[in-house]
């Protein structure tokens, strides 16, 4: 089987890339996907541990990284962005990537990464979308928003990358209960284990997906 070269990009602890480790290596030769670089918009995210353990080559494009702290603190959020996402491109293109996971990326990405890799980007979402997505809807963040709107029940998704901030052809949903008395680590705690399933399996579809 030809594997799919995937980059995974992070910024924090690294759950859901350790969830596509394992299955890598627990599926073995039938894993339709081979991870050739984690790359980190953020130089203290755990899961460059990870990545290190697993012998995976891994890669910093934190805004000071790639702009210098100076220009950095002196650009607005869309210039950090572009020169992030440019740093990024760079990277997998570096290692052979032909897809790329956002794995709790915080960074939205932007331009020509987004063209070179069209339709080959896929994201994670821990909501169900078009629900609790867009600017400022991420980890707890969105299970607050969650449980505020009295919401019965949550989730995740797996989506196509488009440049939009949680836009983009939907692939996969996870659904959990939320229940009465839930906090925003509750309900973590359950959609936590569907999230490791879904990337997986969504990584899995592109893949087959990109073999056609």
């Amino acid at each position: 089987m030809k594997k799919l070269k995937t980059a995974v990009l992070v910024s924090g602890g690294g759950t859901n890339l350790q969830a596509l480790i394992d299955y890598q290596a627990s599926a073995g030769a039938d894993c339709p996907y081979e991870i050739v670089c984690v790359i980190s918009d953020s130089k203290k995210a755990f899961a460059l541990e990870r990545a290190a353990k697993a012998g995976i080559p891994t890669a910093i494009c934190s805004p000071y990284a790639v702009m210098g702290e100076e220009v950095a603190k002196a650009s607005d959020r869309d210039t950090k962005r572009l020169a992030v996402s440019n740093a990024m491109l760079e990277a997998c293109q570096k290692y052979g990537a032909q897809a790329i996971v956002e794995a709790g990326c915080l960074t939205v990405l932007a331009g020509d990464i987004l063209k070179v890799y069209e339709n080959k980007i896929i994201n994670l979402h821990p909501a169900l979308l078009p629900k609790f997505g867009g600017v400022g809807m991420f980890g707890h963040h969105v299970h607050e928003a969650v449980i505020a709107a009295g919401e019965k029940e949550s989730g995740c998704t797996i989506h196509i990358a488009d440049g939009g901030c949680d836009t983009g052809r939907i692939l996969i949903q996870k659904k959990v209960p939320v229940m009465p008395d839930d906090t925003p680590d509750t309900l973590y705690a359950r959609i936590a284990p569907k999230e490791h399933e879904a990337i997986v399996e969504g990584l899995c579809l592109l893949a087959k997906e990109l073999s056609k």
